[in-house]
């Protein structure tokens, strides 16, 4: 099965700690890499996790908060410095424009690759990427900026040929894309071969979510159903839920609410409030609702 795993390089909240970096996360998908948001230090992250600097294929960012962004010029000018000569598009509200590309033209002038910046709406679902592998959906979420999610959704692939029976059926080569698409073999004889007796099923199809910052907010729910890893923010404790409210951020708890109602596979947890010394209360809190809960952590790499 080719590859589909997240890397954790920073879970943090706006206080970057000597437990967390500010939010970061890679997601490998066929070897192409996907970022998404880049908090200050991201590009130390990046290089701790040995992930490579020229797999990185586009970089989406969910709000202009400063530990969802401050990371950009940074990484852009250590691409610059690495000999990177592919475009890269950057995914984000509208905006970024306007901070980013003033510091591209200072600092990064003599960049031998152009950084595209896309603007999204934040209040739609809809797809802002799309290649063989995988399509990208924008989550409108519940902050104090316009802010959205994004859903990551791999490409079914093709049937997989059953080599003894292709030849068995002496069935051409011509024939044999339509049969990996579903197509059924008839023979010269006029008798229909069911295509189950030729191919079997590919892998199912992987999903990811990635859901920060938001306070709660159930209209996601559809969006999300069923994949198979929620990445969801935690702030808070329930015991903080107030502070949760005003700062427009979920508790655990609500978190794993959404999890539970959206049925998906798994979820994980992360934007930690730097007024935790130890994660665990968010965690246990988490799992009271929706047992299958982990917790993001620098250096985490999730195989799905």
């Amino acid at each position: 099965m080719e590859k589909f795993e997240l890397d954790i390089l920073g879970c943090g909240s706006a206080t970057p700690t000597t437990l967390h970096n500010p939010s970061s996360q890679v997601l490998n998908i066929r070897d192409k890499l996907f970022m998404i948001d880049c908090g200050e230090g991201t590009q130390l992250q990046f290089r701790r996790s040995k992930l490579r600097f020229g797999r990185l294929n586009s970089i989406f960012i969910s709000h202009l908060h400063g530990d969802h962004c401050f990371g950009l010029i940074g990484l852009i000018s250590t691409l610059g410095l690495l000999g990177r000569t592919g475009d890269i598009t950057i995914y984000s509200v509208a905006g970024l424009e306007e901070i980013l590309r003033p510091e591209i033209d200072f600092f990064c002038k003599d960049n031998p690759f152009q950084v595209k910046i896309e603007t999204f709406d934040p209040k739609k679902s809809e797809v802002i990427y799309d290649d063989r592998s995988v399509s990208v959906t924008t989550i409108p979420l519940k902050h104090r900026v316009p802010c959205a999610g994004f859903l990551f959704r791999e490409k079914q692939k093709e049937a997989h040929l059953i080599p003894e029976m292709i030849k068995f059926h002496n069935i051409p080569i011509r024939d044999l894309a339509n049969i990996k698409k579903g197509a059924d073999f008839i023979t010269e004889e006029g008798k229909v071969i069911p295509n189950s007796h030729l191919t079997t099923p590919s892998e199912p199809a992987r999903s990811y979510v990635y859901c920060s910052d938001t306070a709660y907010n159930e209209k996601i729910v559809p969006i999300i159903e069923g994949v198979d890893l929620l990445y969801h923010e935690a702030t808070f404790v329930d015991e903080d839920a107030a502070r949760a409210k005003a700062t427009g951020h979920s508790t655990a708890s609500q978190a794993a609410q959404i999890a539970k109602l959206a049925n998906v596979k798994k979820m994980m947890i992360g934007h930690f409030s730097a007024r935790y010394p130890d994660n665990q209360i968010l965690l246990d809190e988490a799992r009271k609702v929706f047992p299958n809960t982990i917790l993001a952590n620098e250096g985490l790499r999730e195989k799905l």
